[in-house]
């Protein structure tokens, strides 16, 4: 028997499209969550967003009454109490597929019986979830995990419409920086044969105009969609018109010699992914990922945008610094398994402490070449020592540095900074707060604070063992270098 009841809101959503909406959104800290919030604000509807730590999360910044937040684990399930009853609509953008701590399919699997069985018990009449296109037989890990999920989720007592994208192309998703790495960097490129799968990779605007599109709409319930663009390309077709975007010219060789595992390596080292992100995108990139047909975007009067489109409209977004997420935001997508909120306290006990100070003669110009760190701007002494132990991380299967940061004027608590993460950020309060993503035999802290024109840095660094011990007193002539000229630097 079908447990999906039948409830008044979507029929009175088909009658008054203006009618505001109280929705339910998880992942809102993450690339497409991010986007999707800003669409349904201006929308005019309420959005609860369900965060894991409310510390990365500014939501005073949308200017707007119509958001809230609350504190959401969906692996606890005692925290899904904060849910509430009164919700209209839920979207479900949870994924761990970066996750390098456990099994990603058990946890996923786990969130989503969390979320079923809360959410059948509220009001809502929809769940959306975003999935990954699953049409082949044999299916990745990642893959299977999506539609085991979608599984779960179908069981709830509510209505559950699924859209399944495969490449997702838009400025500061994984996939395009992946590419745009390859191709900015490798003018040869020799390659694995699956390069030669093929994909329908869709436009990040035409995600959101899906996901919006679908909010409520009858027709669409207890439905799944593929959602893909006008085209179906090779990754090898789509590396080359990447570079034709970029009026770049490369040559790309495939071979059939390199393992799934050698890729992962190549993936990891040439770009700024993760190495566990790296080994489930190579084993997906190893499945086709095309759309099976249907009439969704005739329904929703959706435009698909062609896939040199969607990468020249991304170039255009990093031009204007306009990058509003990416996928570094998940925190997922890193090492920090903490609340932020438990990391923003730095300890003093136990810990080695590197203080600087200086005086400055205008604080806000100073606050302002601080929040303009790292990244393509660098960190303002010894650059290249920053990119050597970047590449160090890296051999030892950290972030590296190449993930730089996603607006080079603007920084927020939750973002990442090359190899950091960004505990605390206030330019009225003149203080930046970093933590260290890299590999470490402990764990490290920077900040930077200015009071009463005086700039002051403090790196503190918490060891782990003998080892954690021995790193500090080996590294401690180049951390005072270091640490002495970038302060000097940034306060002249």
């Amino acid at each position: 028997m079908d447990n999906r009841a039948s409830f008044s809101c979507g029929w009175r959503y088909v009658c008054d499209k203006n009618l505001r909406m109280k929705i339910l959104l998880t992942g809102a800290t993450g690339y497409i969550g991010k986007r999707l919030l800003t669409t349904l604000l201006k929308n005019g509807h309420e959005v609860v967003c369900c965060v894991r730590d409310k510390q990365r999360f500014d939501h005073k910044k949308y200017g707007t009454k119509l958001i809230s937040v609350i504190e959401v684990n969906f692996l606890r399930k005692e925290t899904l109490d904060r849910i509430p009853d009164d919700i209209d609509a839920a979207y479900y953008l949870i994924h761990s597929m970066s996750t390098t701590t456990g099994d990603f399919q058990i946890m996923e699997e786990n969130s989503a019986r969390n979320f079923r069985d809360r959410i059948s018990k509220t009001e809502a009449s929809q769940v959306i979830y975003l999935s990954g296109i699953v049409n082949e037989e044999d299916l990745s890990r990642h893959l299977s995990s999506r539609k085991s999920v979608e599984d779960i989720l179908f069981s709830g007592s509510y209505h559950l419409t699924t859209l399944r994208a495969g490449i997702i192309v838009g400025s500061g998703s994984a996939s395009f920086e992946i590419i745009r790495d390859l191709i900015e960097k490798l003018p040869i490129m020799v390659t694995p044969k699956w390069l030669n799968t093929r994909s329908q990779p869709i436009s990040v605007r035409n995600v959101i105009e899906f996901l919006k599109g679908v909010l409520l709409l009858e027709e669409t319930y207890d439905k799944n969609y593929d959602i893909g663009g006008p085209e179906v390309l090779t990754y090898k077709e789509m590396l080359l018109k990447f570079a034709k975007v970029r009026k770049l010219k490369r040559k790309i060789l495939t071979i059939p010699v390199l393992t799934p595992r050698l890729s992962s390596y190549w993936l990891y080292f040439v770009t700024s992914t993760s190495y566990k992100l790296a080994i489930n995108l190579v084993n997906s990139m190893k499945i086709e990922v095309v759309c099976r047909e249907n009439n969704l975007a005739e329904i929703l009067n959706i435009k698909l945008i062609p896939y040199e489109e969607a990468v020249a409209l991304a170039f255009d977004k990093i031009k204007h610094h306009d990058v509003s997420s990416s996928w570094t935001d998940a925190l997922s997508s890193s090492d920090l398994e903490e609340s932020i909120s438990n990391l923003v306290s730095v300890p003093t006990y136990g810990c080695y402490i590197d203080h600087k100070k200086e005086d400055v003669r205008d604080e806000v110009e100073i606050t302002e070449r601080i929040w303009t760190i790292g990244g393509d701007n660098g960190w303002y002494f010894a650059n290249w020592l920053w990119r050597f132990r970047g590449f160090l991380d890296k051999l030892f299967g950290g972030v590296g540095i190449r993930r730089g940061r996603k607006n080079p004027d603007d920084i927020e608590a939750g973002d990442a900074l090359d190899f950091w993460r960004v505990l605390y950020a206030s330019k009225e309060e003149k203080r930046l707060l970093l933590y260290a993503e890299m590999r470490l035999p402990g764990e490290a802290w920077l900040e930077f604070q200015i009071r009463n024109n005086t700039l002051y840095q403090t790196a503190t660094y918490r060891p782990l063992g003998i080892w954690g011990r021995i790193y500090w007193y080996i590294l401690l002539p180049f951390h005072y270098i270091v640490f002495r000229g970038m302060i000097r630097n940034i306060a002249t």
